[in-house]
């Protein structure tokens, strides 16, 4: 009697169990599962400080989303690969949005990491002069990317073009460094904190446009034109994350610092607040592009449309303004 009480008592409790565990298998189909976002950068470099910020801040998981960071080894590169549906965004600057779209792509710029142009022109010891260049090997990390239109400035103002020197793609800035280094290449470009490095191993200063602060969308936010509207919600939740990311960096230096010296993998103090220092000189606070850091890029492409409207969105951002985020923001971090 005792035994089929127990099996029967056992049985009720099994089937109690099964019944919770349906139920709760039911419940939690009903949440909603993070959004993953495939988000590419050129390479590791301080613009993309927001990010690591947002997402070390827990910033994105509270807007419901997973930002997968990737390094695309170059920004034309990644801009191709937002293209062709491989990301969902990138991080980039204008040159390669008008590079993509005018082979019949239909990218757009929705926020700005970087409004200013942040590059060293770097040569190897041995080459002290523009003439020395001519017919020498110059490294970019790829064709139409920041690297690639900056070149074609920097020339300029050192009364050269474009045909005066071999131009090579040679991927993102360590790499481009190492083969300065070697010898194999005789000048690159190379910003934060790339830049810093290449001066402490001895390379030659060309040409430094980093002082200027020249307006130049150097880093932005990119995304494939339809999904502004198809995605619109999920992109101003990325958005706000990214912007509020943004704030805590430009808010609390040490913070940052440690964010940058483990993403970047920097160990040396100086090159470390000199990278930093080249963030917020970059960094509008609430990535709102200038016009005259587009106008300035698209002056170098002559060929293309000069509309600004072709390749910025700011129907996202003007929206966060309009309702109140910055405010809300600034008031949050004292800015």
């Amino acid at each position: 009697m005792q035994t089929t009480v127990k099996s029967h008592a056992i049985r009720a409790l099994s089937v109690i169990f099964a019944l919770l565990a349906a139920a709760y298998a039911a419940s939690a189909a009903l949440l909603p599962l993070p959004l993953i976002f495939k988000a590419g950068i050129a390479g590791p470099t301080d613009s993309v400080l927001s990010w690591y910020m947002a997402g070390a801040a827990g910033l994105y998981t509270a807007q419901g989303m997973s930002i997968d960071i990737l390094d695309m080894n170059g920004g034309s590169r990644g801009a191709e690969e937002l293209q062709a549906g491989q990301i969902d965004i990138m991080n980039v600057g204008l040159s390669s949005v008008v590079h993509v779209n005018r082979s019949g792509g239909d990218l757009r710029v929705i926020g700005a990491l970087a409004n200013v142009m942040p590059f060293t022109f770097f040569s190897v010891p041995g080459v002290k002069s523009a003439a020395e260049l001519k017919g020498a090997t110059v490294g970019v990390s790829a064709r139409g990317s920041e690297s690639d239109t900056a070149l074609t400035l920097v020339l300029q103002r050192l009364g050269l073009t474009r045909d005066d020197v071999v131009i090579k793609e040679y991927g993102g800035a360590a790499h481009r460094l190492a083969v300065l280094k070697s010898g194999e290449i005789k000048a690159t470009l190379l910003d934060e904190p790339t830049a810093s490095l290449a001066r402490q191993d001895g390379m030659n200063v060309l040409l430094d446009l980093a002082p200027e602060q020249m307006p130049w969308l150097f880093a932005g936010i990119v995304v494939r034109r339809a999904d502004i509207a198809a995605r619109r919600d999920w992109l101003t939740r990325f958005l706000r994350a990214t912007i509020e990311g943004n704030y805590i960096a430009l808010a609390d230096e040490e913070r940052a610092k440690q964010l940058l010296a483990k993403e970047l993998k920097i160990t040396n103090g100086k090159i470390l607040a000199g990278t930093y220092d080249d963030f917020k000189a970059q960094s509008p606070q609430n990535l709102e592009s200038s016009v005259q850091s587009v106008q300035n890029v698209l002056k170098l492409f002559p060929g293309d449309s000069q509309n600004v409207g072709d390749y910025i969105d700011t129907s996202l951002v003007d929206a966060l303004r309009d309702n109140g985020f910055f405010s809300a923001m600034a008031a949050k971090y004292g800015k």
